[in-house]
């Protein structure tokens, strides 16, 4: 019996620190992703984030820029797209490591933007020509988050 219970309790610590190393699953989390209708690049994102085991809504609207600067994203930041995902704004091709990033850490942000639309960034066509400084949206003034 007291084998049986050691093994549960081991099993137990196993499985939450398999947790915190790996942190929330991503397919947990569903994205809405609002974009300009006809955007073929905002639908190789969705996608991109479905290959990477994220449930993904696509909306159209042409509402974009006022849905933009609704979520504080400011005009010179917007992406070409509007996403949606546990609290948190993605504008833009974000990658999913910064997008699990923000899932595991939690940080006291609204989002993050990768403004306009970067070649060679995920759901985009090309090679990559430089870093992709994507930018942290909070209620002060936005700052890097991260460069990838």
């Amino acid at each position: 019996m007291l084998k049986t219970i050691l093994a549960v309790a081991a099993a137990g610590i196993i499985a939450g620190a398999s947790y915190l190393v790996a942190g929330p699953n991503a397919a947990a989390a569903e994205f809405i992703l609002y974009k300009t209708p006809g955007c073929g690049c905002c639908e190789s994102y969705a996608d991109y984030l479905r290959d990477n085991d994220f449930t993904v809504t696509v909306r159209p609207t042409h509402e974009l820029t006022f849905m933009s600067r609704e979520a504080g994203i400011p005009d010179i930041l917007q992406g070409c797209h509007l996403a949606f995902i546990d609290n948190y704004v993605v504008s833009g091709h974000v990658s999913v490591g910064i997008i699990n990033r923000i899932l595991s850490e939690r940080p006291d942000i609204k989002g993050v933007t990768l403004p306009g639309m970067p070649t060679g960034s995920p759901g985009m066509s090309g090679i990559k020509a430089g870093p992709f400084v994507i930018w942290e949206i909070s209620e002060s003034q936005p700052k890097v988050f991260a460069v990838e």
